[in-house]
């Protein structure tokens, strides 16, 4: 058990939401940042609280670095920060080629899933890394098998991000390898969410899920196990590694 704070952005929905619950279960003070969803962010902090937990709901667009400052005083105020879930992420319409993109959809994408995550780790560095007197941590990032596959004819923008991340992780795992804290990646595969209808195809991954050698999609839970793993002292000497939860896609 411990009485760590953990960050959590997009914590409110799917995979989010699944991580905040059973952080929570290891005794985790769970900060779910969520960007416009507050009706389903308290309910993940009521859900949390109805188990004897500790949460708190924090709105943020990782988008804005205002926003992310705003986050991780939040985070301060409730204890000393032991872990960071990069999870927040968002796909633009599937279904659309490159050379049908207009600059504002590529720059959001990058905004939210690039800019959003390394800006969040570096306020998890400066509270966590033992250069700046902090105690160690854990940052993990949810990267995504598209990084590997590119997702052609679908949304090789939000591919391209993700594949930004898993060098983000690699990098920065190195750099603060010897400062305590550990850096580490998950690249879901097909995952029951809510992020297919948000890119206007909702029933992408049951379609795709003959794709898979496993013949199903994964829960969002099956994902947050493996997130949990990564922040454990169970994978202590795991660090600049990213974990692929795809049913072998």
């Amino acid at each position: 058990m411990t009485d760590k704070v953990v960050v959590i952005t997009g914590g409110s929905r799917g995979i989010g939401r699944a991580t905040a619950l059973a952080a929570a279960g290891r005794g985790y003070r769970v900060v779910v940042g969520y960007a416009s969803n507050k009706a389903a962010a308290d309910e993940v902090v009521a859900a949390i609280e109805a188990r004897n937990g500790k949460a708190i709901a924090v709105k943020c667009d990782v988008a804005e670095e205002s926003d992310i400052l705003k986050l991780f005083e939040a985070a301060d105020k409730f204890g000393t920060l032991g872990a960071l879930v990069n999870n927040g992420g968002i796909v633009g319409r599937s279904g659309v080629r490159v050379d049908e993109m207009s600059a504002e959809r590529i720059q959001r994408v990058m905004a939210v899933n690039v800019t959003g995550s390394i800006l969040c780790a570096r306020e998890a560095v400066k509270r966590m890394s033992t250069r700046h007197g902090g105690k160690g941590g854990v940052i993990v990032n949810l990267s995504s098998i598209a990084a590997k596959l590119g997702s052609p004819n679908t949304y090789v923008d939000y591919a391209a991000s993700k594949g930004a991340i898993d060098s983000f992780t690699l990098g920065l795992g190195l750099e603060v390898a010897n400062e305590g804290i550990r850096v580490a990646g998950i690249r879901p595969g097909l995952i029951d969410t809510e992020i297919h209808a948000s890119g206007g195809e909702p029933d992408r991954a049951h379609r795709l899920a003959p794709m898979v050698p496993m013949k199903r999609i994964g829960q969002a839970e099956e994902i947050a196990n493996a997130i949990i793993w990564l922040m454990s002292d169970e994978a202590s000497y795991v660090t600049s590694a990213t974990l692929d939860v795809t049913g072998g896609r």
